[in-house]
């Protein structure tokens, strides 16, 4: 048994099983955590929200799949039929592929590459391109607006995105998300957010909790949520670049931007609050046995997942809706320069600040 898993064929059925695995969680994830958004703004809004399909709603986001796949698709008469069907799957499959280098729990992760923040950087900006296909083939004013709104802002995000994540890659020495992860353990003193050095560490939590701020309404932004939902704005385009598309393609591109959002609230726990690290020490883990840990390491992360995108939710529910203007002079005039300066500050600490070069 051990020469077939560590033949080729061996090799190709365990990843594809990983993949499989991680893809299915995340669907499912997505079911409920979808019901948990309309529920979240239905209670800020004093209403009920869905709850007629199953027990207290719970099954109308499979009621909602089964309707959107088993509609009609409509594609308009004068769009390229090929690209209009390839930007939601572009958007989809990229959505999904981020996740290969996200770890789950302590030897959960389907590609644990020493490259992984690069990987996300390259899979991020390929995201954009779904949604100007889709604008771009619609052949219609409103959805072409809202793709070049949607390109304009994605970009405009990912450049403070990128600043931040420098000062996470400075302090923890590695580009491996699992490395960073195992960095933070040790405590919740021990996290990214407190400075990622323990009690000494402590000072540079000045920088790096206006970092994880800065981080999360970034990721916001990002991912087209409330109240930089700009690219969808019903009031003056019409849906945006999606207003054409209904059915499966349609139910694709909403996938692929709740997927988007999980994965930025994943990223952040990753990042900056230990992953599956437990908030406190955990040395009882030692007489566990592998498989009973890296559960318990799980349960934390899917447990700040939960916590995160709560607040996407109640982001949503609360926050009005930025003008464009507002939204490039936040990206560009105050979170960009507020992220060089933090790079700055947290290179200078490694290189001068208490256990230099450690």
């Amino acid at each position: 048994m051990e020469t077939f898993w560590s033949s080729p064929v061996g090799w190709l059925v365990l990843t594809a099983g990983q993949i499989l695995a991680v893809l299915v969680w995340i669907l499912l994830s997505l079911a409920f955590l979808l019901l948990a958004d309309r529920k979240i703004w239905a209670g800020v809004q004093m209403r009920k929200g869905p709850n007629v399909v199953g027990p207290f709603g719970a099954l109308q986001s499979f009621a909602d799949f089964f309707k959107f796949v088993l509609k009609e698709i409509i594609i308009p008469a004068g769009a390229d039929k090929t690209v209009f069907l390839l930007a939601p799957l572009i958007s989809f499959t990229l959505a999904f592929a981020a996740w290969a280098v996200m770890p789950l729990a302590p030897g959960w992760v389907v590609s644990n590459i020493n490259v992984g923040v690069l990987y996300l950087f390259a899979i991020s900006s390929l995201g954009v391109y779904g949604i100007i296909m889709g604008g771009w083939a619609s052949n219609s004013k409103y959805p072409f607006l809202g793709s070049l709104r949607s390109a304009a802002q994605m970009v405009s995000y990912e450049v403070s995105i990128g600043f931040v994540i420098i000062t996470v890659i400075l302090l923890t020495g590695s580009l491996n998300l699992a490395t960073i992860v195992e960095h933070q353990a040790g405590g919740f003193w021990h996290w990214n957010v407190l400075g990622g050095g323990g009690l000494k560490g402590l000072p540079m939590a000045l920088v790096m909790i206006p970092m994880s701020v800065i981080f999360f309404i970034s990721a916001l932004a990002e991912t087209n949520r409330p109240p930089f939902d700009l690219p969808e704005a019903e009031s003056e385009l019409v849906a945006g670049y999606q207003v054409e598309y209904s059915s499966t393609p349609y139910l694709l591109f909403m996938i692929g931007e709740y997927a988007n959002i999980v994965l930025m609230c994943a990223l952040i726990s990753v990042l900056f609050f230990g992953g599956w690290q437990a908030p406190f020490p955990t040395p009882f883990l030692a007489h566990w046995a592998p498989t009973a840990a890296s559960f318990f390491g799980f349960l934390w992360f899917f447990a700040k997942i939960i916590f995160f995108f709560f607040l996407f939710a109640m982001v949503k529910a609360i926050v009005p809706r930025y003008r464009y203007d507002q939204l490039m002079r936040l990206g560009w005039k105050i979170f960009l320069p507020t992220s060089i300066v933090a790079v700055v500050l947290v290179a200078a600490w490694r290189v001068f600040g208490p256990g230099a070069g450690a």
